[in-house]
Formats: structure tokens, sequence, C-alpha cells
């Protein structure tokens, strides 16, 4: 019986799941006497000694890559509560390399006290701001003699807790010993090693199968295809993969040794691939209005930057997020996984400007190169040449000619229209059309404010502020009139393709205008957010949208809108636990995303987790009272609860055309109120909701597909 929140274990009160395995529930607590979160996992009767057991095994080891255990009671485990994501790939090449020597580095730790992990694989391995964290030593061997062997004749028959010939393990990171339960020692260890660092640099398993017998066969019988890596990297790869335990590395130290010498230049040295993080521009004008004008200043450096071809560059959402916060720079780059920062700052004073930047190596924080400018404001195009071209001497690369300027006055309107969206509420985004249209009546032939105004009114329609079709023709007249002066312009393109998706349900159109918007060379992050969202979930593509964001989330890794979109990719790929940790996860960027709060309430009311659903979505409606789908929310949590009252109560804040929602239709569909769901429904696809496109997903609506209104619906949409 999984532990709710707020329910006592010892001295720890319990805040919410974070994860599940198969030895026990994993939950997020609160150590009061020490006051600090903690990670507890508590187990069931029957694995009460192998707890004792990974409890030595971790106690046993002090690492900065692997957890610490804290305290053990008779049938929980508490651990270091470690804030970071679980490792994925693919990666590039250095980050995979960094990865690796880490985890190679914490197994040899592990190894030279006698500790072969025996269950090494990407989900207990966390990505954090400072490193790996090597995570669940339930499975660890203790050896008696301390070179990592096991003496025993069983492979599993260790402490008298499992039965000879058991296999113990996640079948598709199994060495081939333990795949044939085999006797197991330090160099099994390595076997999953080489598949962790397979998948790291590639995104893809070594050995697949439809089954866990038919992946155990390819471990011991295929050899895994060749990677496109270095000769030296697809040596050592190969190596730890060797059938035989003999063939392998003797060590894992080795293994470390041999990474490094890649690393360091030895063997075939590893290509790095240039990378910044341009950090909002202080603004040190006496006017604090202006800080509008510095973060527009150090955005349009980056988006010149972001236009050269071999340079990797942080999106604003990520860089801007240090804004005002005092942290050294090496600690920025790392979170943002960058080599260089460019920081400065802006002085504003009637029509003069001053402008400092200093490009930065995070590595040892040396200045590369520094500038100031005094110059009239209209001059602020030259000066963002200027230092985009001194960086790229710096870096020596090649930057692209800016393609056209821009009335001063109309610039300075559309950055503050741009200020104002980014902290979307109903109120601000009001604000950001305003001054879009102010620079657009300066300058009608600006191609920027018309692709802002589409992104605007079609955001309107996402959060049901405006029906969808209002705004559809607002969102084609303002994409239109960008593309018939930009043909190129991304934003435009990714907004058409979203209406289309939305309101027209064309998906052969949706994905024209996609294909157009994703050939920007970068891609924005936010285009690949959309056409994970409206292209391709709607069509059951569940696993290219999550690939779209992880390749949105390498530009932009903190951005809360990517994080969000990940939670509500597994749970719409119904990974449910998955989803409730990655969305925990998260929140340790923003803990105020609304978003956020929605995906996580999701997640636990679909896992049966129903009270931790109720305290999130009342998070959703504390933090956006204005959004429709957040009150729903909490009213179908309720109903799920079996407290009719107070879903009603909640349900009837929300008439008229909010109650023709997906949101309106799942609580209905909760509290078996058929036609008042497909009532809800139809008025949902009437209106347009653009949460109906991802109406297959959700489990709510199972016991009621096979009815010939829910196909029709389905067919409505072009969606059956």
């Amino acid at each position: 019986m999984p532990l709710q929140s707020g329910a006592k274990l010892g001295h720890y009160e319990i805040l919410a799941p974070i994860g599940a395995g198969g030895m026990g529930e994993v939950y997020r607590a609160r150590d009061p006497r020490l006051n600090r979160d903690v990670a507890i996992k508590v187990s069931d009767a029957e694995f009460s000694k192998r707890f004792e057991r990974e409890a030595k095994s971790i106690a046993a080891l002090n690492h900065p890559n692997i957890c610490q255990v804290y305290d053990v009671g008779p049938n929980y485990l508490v651990m270091e509560f470690i804030e970071g994501a679980p490792l994925h790939g693919p990666l590039p090449l250095d980050e995979a390399l960094r990865h690796a020597v880490q985890i190679a580095d914490a197994l040899s730790a592990a190894h030279a006290k006698g500790i072969t992990h025996r269950d090494l694989k990407p989900a207990n391995i966390l990505v954090t701001a400072h490193g790996i964290k090597l995570l669940d030593f339930g499975l660890a061997l203790l050896s008696r003699d301390g070179d990592g062997r096991e003496r025993a004749t069983d492979a599993t028959a260790t402490i008298g807790m499992t039965q000879a010939g058991t296999i113990l393990g996640t079948p598709a990171y199994m060495s081939p010993e333990q795949a044939e339960a085999k006797p197991v020692d330090a160099r099994s260890d390595i076997f999953s090693f080489g598949l962790v660092l397979y998948e790291m640099l590639s995104g893809r398993r070594a050995f697949t199968g439809d089954s866990a017998s038919a992946i155990m066969a390819a471990i011991l019988y295929k050899e895994p295809e060749p990677l496109q890596v270095p000769p030296a990297l697809q040596s050592i790869l190969m190596r730890c993969l060797r059938k035989s335990p003999a063939d392998r590395f003797p060590s894992i130290v080795q293994v470390k040794e041999a990474l490094l010498a890649i690393t360091s230049g030895v063997g075939t040295p590893v290509e790095r691939v240039p990378s910044i993080a341009v950090l909002p521009f202080a603004n040190m004008s006496a006017d604090k209005e202006n800080e509008y004008f510095s973060d527009g200043l150090a955005e349009e450096i980056l988006n010149l930057l972001a236009k050269i071809p071999s340079l990797k560059v942080i999106a604003r959402t990520s860089s801007f997020a240090f804004r005002g916060k005092e942290q050294d720079i090496t600690k920025i780059a790392e979170a943002l996984r960058v080599r260089y920062i460019l920081e400065g700052s802006v002085r504003r004073s009637g029509n003069r400007i001053r402008v400092t930047a200093q490009l930065i190596h995070a590595d040892d924080g040396t200045h590369l190169w520094s500038e100031r400018y005094d110059r009239d404001m209209t001059d602020v195009f030259a000066i963002q040449d200027e230092i985009g071209q001194a960086i790229s001497e710096g870096l020596k690369l090649r930057l692209a000619p800016r393609a056209k300027t821009v009335n001063i006055e109309a610039y300075q309107n559309y950055l503050k229209g741009q200020y104002h969206f980014l902290r979307f509420t109903p109120e601000s985004a009001a604000k950001a059309r305003e001054f879009f249209e102010q620079a657009l009546a300066i300058d009608p032939n600006y191609a920027s404010p018309y692709s802002g105004l589409a992104v605007y009114y079609y955001t309107l329609a996402t959060f049901g502020i405006r029906p969808a079709g209002e705004v559809a023709p607002l969102v084609k007249s303002a994409a239109e009139k960008a593309l018939a002066i930009d043909p190129a312009d991304s934003e435009a393109h990714s907004a058409l393709a979203s209406i289309a998706a939305m309101f027209d349900y064309d998906w052969k159109a949706a994905e024209q205008h996609f294909r157009k918007a994703m050939a920007a060379e970068p891609v924005p992050p936010m285009v690949r957010f959309r056409y994970a969202l409206y292209r391709l979930h709607p069509l059951g593509r569940v696993s290219d949208a999550m690939e779209q964001i992880r390749l949105g989330l390498d530009t932009d890794p903190l951005s809360m809108i990517l994080h969000y979109s990940m939670a509500l990719s597994m749970q719409h790929a119904r990974q449910y636990r998955e989803a409730i940790e990655y969305a925990r996860r998260a929140m340790e960027i923003d803990a105020n995303y609304f978003l956020m709060w929605y995906a996580m309430g999701l997640a636990q009311l679909s896992a049966g987790f129903t009270q931790e659903a109720i305290a999130s979505f009342k998070r959703v409606v504390e933090l956006a009272p204005w959004w429709h789908m957040g009150v729903w929310s909490l009213a179908a949590a309720y109903g799920r609860a079996g407290d009719r009252e107070h879903g009603q109560e909640w349900a009837r804040k929300l008439a008229g055309s909010q109650g023709h929602t997906l949101g309106a239709s799942r609580y209905y569909a909760i509290t078996g109120e058929v036609d008042a769901m497909f009532d809800a429904l139809d008025g949902a696809y009437r209106q347009r909701d653009v949460f109906l496109l991802v109406l297959q997903h959700e489990r709510f609506f199972d016991p009621y597909r096979a009815d010939p209104r829910f196909r029709a619906l389905l067919q409505r949409m072009d969606l059956a």
C-alpha cells in the first residue's frame, strides 16, 4: 500500500512518491531534525535483508559520484535526495566521455571495497548540476576478500537471499554471465558499463528484442552494431562488451584510464564542439524599466551567434534563468553544459548607451576577450555585430553577416513585446500584443512583430483564454504577413502549423509548415515543442515527440515548458511513475511553474495517487486561477477520490464555454456521467480545445473507446 503525503516513517515525514522498483517504493521525505529533504526506499518484508545489504554497500563508500546513505530502519533505507535527471542519450561526444569517466571512477571506488553493483543502467545514473550520481545498490554483491570477486558457487546465493541459479538484474543491461545465472564479479559491471556507454553515444540500446528472453539471447549470441565514433573509443567499447569476462578489461580502473587517454589527446583525439551561453546583460541604467533593452541586446547577440553552424548556443530561456543570481561562472557553465560564457551590462542615458561585454572560459574563469562601447542608440545593431564578430574570431569561427537592420524605435517596441510575452500571464500577454502592434505601426515591413502576434494569438487558444475559432484567422493573417516579408520565418511557420493541427485537423498542412519551421539552423526549441505536442502526439508518435523534446533540451536545458512537455509525454506513454519522478526533478528548477504541477497531478491521478493529485492540482489553481484546465483537473481528482461534493463544487465554478473542454469531459468520464462526457467532448471539438489533440493517450477514456460516438469524434479529427 503506497504511503500518502504527510505520513510518518520513523522520524521522517513523507512528502511525495518519486519512483518505484522491484524492491520497493521510493519517496521524497523531510528530516525535521536536520531540516533537509531525503529519499526513502521502503521495502516489503521479504526484501529487508536485501535492504540491509544495500545500506552496508553504500555506507562502505564515500565518493562524490555515489549516493550517500543516512539511516536505516526495519524496512526502509534513508538516502541522499539527489537533484538530477536519469541519464539518456545520444549525447555529444565530449559530454558522453565526461559522464563515462565519472561512472567508471564511481565503480572503481565500489570495486575497491569489494562491491559489485550488478544493476548498472541509465535509470540508476542521475545527471546533476555537479556531475554523475550512481544509485541503487539493491543488487550489489559484497565479496569476502575485497577484490570484487564472488567466491560463492551460485550466481546469486549471497547472504542466503536468493535461490541458486536465480537471475537478478535488468535484462537489457545484464552481462552474459548474469543472463545465464553464472557466477559474477566486477567484470560483469564492466560489460554493463559498456552497454550504458553505447546508449550514451548512440541513443539506442546495444541489444534489443521483443521480450526479456529475446534480449538476453541477443546479449549471449549477437554483437552490437558498430558506432560512428573515433576508432580508439570503438575499441574500448567493444572490449567492454566481450562475451567472456576474461576478454574484457581486467578492471574498471583500466577502462577509466583508456577513456582519459582519449580525452587528453592520446590515441584518437575527441573533437569538441564550442559551446556558449549568453547571460542576460545587467541593466545598469537609472530607469529599471530599461531591463527590456538589456535583455533584448543579449538575446540579439545570442541569435546572431546561433547562426554560426559550428557553435552550440544555449537558448534564452535557460541562459536567462540565472538573472540576478550570484553564482560562480563555472557552476553556471556546468548547469548549461557549455565551455564559454558571455556576460555584460548596459547603461542607458537618453540617446546614449554604454555596453560592456566579456567572453569567459568557464574551465578556469579567464577572460578571453572584453570590450566597452560608448555609442548612440542608433548604433545598437553595429554593437551587436561587433560583439558577435569578436566572439567568432576569438573562437576561430565564421560569423554570417546580418541580413538587415530595422527602425530603432520599432525594434525597441518589439523587444518590449518579447519581454512581456515571455512572462506569460493574460495581463502580460496583452501588453506584449500592444507593443508588437506599436512596432508594426512604426515599421509595417518588420517581420518579427508579425510572427510575435501570430504566436501570441495561438497561445491564447492553447490556454483557452479565447476560442480557437476566434483566433485562428488572426494567427493566419499575422503569420502570412510575416512570411511575405521573411519566407523563412520559423516562428510564423510553426504558428501556422499549430493552427493547421488544432483548428483544421489538417495533419498534412501541419507537417509541411513544421518542416519549413524546422529548416532553421538551429531549430528553435519552441518549434520542437510545438511539433512534438501538436503534430507527433496526436498521431500517436510519442517516442518521436520525446526525441524532439530531448533535442530542444540540448540547447535549452532549463526550459520549463520543455521539461513540462517531457513529463506530459511520459504520461501519454503511460509511464506514470517516471513522469512523477521527472516532474519532481524539474521542479527543482522552478517550483512555481503551474504547468509542471499540472503534469505532476495528471501522472499522480493516472497512477492512483489521488490525494497527491489533489494537492498538485490545488497548486495549479493557486498559481494560475485563470486556467480552466487546472480547475477541471482538481474537480476530476476529487471525483476520483469519491469526494463528489467537492468535485461538484469545483465543477460548478466553470460554466458556459468552459464546460466544453477536454478537462470537463475528463471529469465526467471519471464520475461516470457518460452523456455529459460526450456532450463536453462534442463541445471541445466545436471549440477546438487544443487538449483534445491528446484524447487518445488518456487512460480515463479507455472504458468509452468502443462507443460509436467516441470513434465518430476521432474520425472528425482525422485521427481514427
